[in-house]
């Protein structure tokens, strides 16, 4: 398949730091379009900016309106209006429920959900008014395959997946397009520490080169990876015993509870703010 083309188009990323925000607005960039990056940490999302030439690097705090509103004032005033906003920003703490604490809990909410909901409230008054835009949403295959370990993370995929879901709907014949892309466990940080399964893990790159083809021919939703998704399929189509069966016989009830390497995952949980209890 042919690289896709964006000349011009105006994309903002929220966590664009690092990750798969950083790939995303390279590969975007390297597409042609213009590239406004925001993230909470304002010296990494300087210096990604910096390096990758994006239109602008600013500073957002997604899980506060005010700030999701400047941020896209801003992203107007560097490159023009916004005409794809992708709400990447998200965080993966992973261990046991009864040892994540009250705050953690919240925070995975605001930022992996409300953030997503911030974002779409801010950008799309403008987009309905122009009659054009595009909203895609970062959610995650966990959305639809429960995981031991990731609770919270997995009810907010799936709470992203339903908004973006409604949000299509109430938006069919505006000119204003939802999204939603579905990756499985992507080689980042967010996995740092666990022994999530070589076999099936994407590259930021795949999630990238998906995002690129999206905005240039939108749809409803894509999986990344391919193989990835192609497992979650005949997963919906076997019996649910079975399928718990095989999980266990691989070790997927533990990777992200009995198994994680809390050393090797410390910055990444200092990061985030989380403090594990138990």
């Amino acid at each position: 398949m042919s690289a896709a083309r964006l000349p011009g188009t105006v994309v903002a990323v929220t966590g664009g730091a690092r990750g798969i925000g950083c790939s995303i607005a390279e590969h975007l960039r390297d597409a042609g379009a213009r590239v406004v990056l925001g993230d909470i940490d304002t010296a990494a999302v300087a210096a990604t900016g910096s390096r990758l030439g994006a239109a602008a690097a600013l500073a957002l705090d997604v899980t506060d309106p005010a700030s999701f509103a400047d941020f896209l004032a801003k992203a107007e005033t560097a490159a023009g209006p916004v005409d794809v906003l992708i709400n990447n920003a998200g965080i993966m703490p992973v261990g046991r429920f009864t040892g994540e604490s009250d705050t953690i809990t919240r925070r995975i909410l605001e930022v992996n959900v409300l953030g997503v909901m911030n974002g779409t409230k801010a950008a799309l008054p403008q987009m309905l008014s122009r009659g054009r835009g595009h909203i895609v949403n970062i959610a995650s295959l966990a959305g639809e395959n429960p995981t031991p370990g990731m609770a919270t993370y997995c009810a907010s995929k799936q709470a992203v997946l339903g908004f973006t879901e409604a949000m299509r709907l109430e938006c069919r014949g505006s000119g204003v397009h939802f999204s939603a892309v579905l990756p499985t466990f992507t080689r980042t940080e967010l996995i740092a520490g666990t022994k999530a399964p070589m076999g099936l893990l994407a590259e930021p790159e795949d999630v990238a080169r998906a995002v690129t083809r999206l905005i240039a021919r939108p749809r409803r939703r894509v999986t990344v990876t391919r193989a990835a998704g192609v497992a979650m399929a005949f997963n919906k189509l076997t019996p649910r015993a079975f399928g718990e069966f095989t999980a266990r016989r691989m070790g997927v009830h533990r990777i992200f509870t009995d198994e994680v390497d809390r050393a090797a995952r410390a910055d990444y949980d200092r990061r985030v703010g989380n403090t594990p209890e138990g």
